[in-house]
């Protein structure tokens, strides 16, 4: 039953071989690449259901080598400088099986609505690589069991959004919210690359998800340092999660095919920034006083503070807005807006599941 947590590295390594797989042999095939496509996110789905299946029915007793373990990591030696070692491997925990078990149902009914909305699109093949390779974006960064990693995946999406926004490029107003979507994304993906900087030489050379909110949560990291580190990792999480004042790029987002704008609402590219709160939540809990009676002091809680500016502002655009997919679009904001805010005030379950 553990095998597949033993192995959760099969999981992203399914979409990112039927990307190639569609790019060099799609146009060849009968169906154009889509039975790829659909068949590697069925093969992913099962997979991430014997995940979770196989989480939920884990062990909850027992000693010494037997005891529960609270997750299953398996890291490998990626390359060394000097003493310090950088590593790369698969975190599998709670939170990880639910979002795979998320994203692989949401991406597999895209894939399988888009076979009919987008039959007639001269660029069919093309358009099935960049949703395997989006998919497995996401499932890189929900299994990372490190920033660097994670970041991999983090930028996967990125590039994948921008050509999938501007799939139909021909029409300027989508070759602009492609380039919207990607610069203002890029704004908060440099605040994550900062972030993580400033915290691995903080957490002795560390890149670790766990080992990073282990010492955070400890005080084993200078508060300054946590705190910068945490401001940064902010701004990553309002770009990429569309929370003010970098909102503006998601509605615009809705140009795209609309299989696009439900992949992207839905199940990965905003819900990233949520999930980089959760997976680092120890950080934000140090850097802003989430629970001041733990801290014994109040800090400025910023995830709170945007997460609630957020909602309003969203949820007040949304009133005025004469097309259904833009009210879609800042309504997805305002519900994002309350997850993070959820983040902020403590309240982690609620905000994730």
């Amino acid at each position: 039953m553990n095998w597949i947590l033993d192995n959760f590295w099969v999981v992203p390594a399914i979409p990112f071989v039927s990307w190639w797989l569609i790019l060099f042999v799609g146009k060849r095939l009968p169906k154009k690449g889509s039975e790829l496509g659909i068949l590697a996110l069925a093969s992913a789905w099962i997979l991430s259901a014997w995940a979770a299946v196989a989480w939920i029915r884990r062990p909850t007793t027992g000693h010494g080598s037997d005891a529960v373990r609270p997750f299953i990591e398996h890291a490998y030696t990626w390359f060394k400088v000097g003493t310090t070692k950088i590593t790369f491997g698969f975190h599998a925990d709670g939170l990880a099986v639910t979002m795979l078990v998320v994203v692989s149902t949401i991406s597999l009914l895209v894939h399988i609505y888009s076979t009919e909305y987008m039959r007639d699109d001269v660029r069919y093949t093309y358009f099935y690589a960049a949703l395997s390779l989006f998919t497995c974006g996401m499932y890189v960064l929900v299994t990372a069991a490190s920033t660097l990693q994670g970041l991999f995946g983090w930028e996967m999406m990125g590039l994948c959004s921008f050509m999938l926004i501007g799939h139909w490029w021909e029409d300027k107003a989508n070759s602009d919210a492609a380039l919207k979507a990607f610069f203002t994304t890029r704004t908060g993906d440099v605040g994550l690359l900062v972030g993580i900087s400033i915290l691995f030489f903080a957490a002795h050379q560390t890149f670790n998800w766990e080992s990073l909110n282990q010492q955070a949560l400890h005080g084993q990291i200078d508060h300054t340092l946590v705190l910068w580190g945490a401001i940064a990792l902010m701004i990553a999480v309002i770009g990429k999660s569309a929370q003010f004042p970098l909102h503006t790029w998601l509605p615009d987002a809705m140009a795209g095919p609309t299989p696009v704008s439900a992949l992207i609402h839905a199940a990965t590219m905003v819900v990233a920034g949520v999930y980089l709160v959760a997976r680092t939540y120890g950080v934000f809990w140090a850097a802003f006083a989430i629970n001041p009676a733990a801290h014994g002091h109040h800090g400025f809680n910023a995830v709170a503070i945007v997460g609630a500016i957020t909602i309003i502002i969203a949820a007040a655009l949304a009133f005025v807005q004469d097309d259904i997919k833009k009210v879609l679009a800042y309504s997805t904001v305002s519900q994002l807006g309350y997850m993070v805010m959820a983040m902020g005030v403590g309240a982690w379950t609620a905000g994730i599941f």
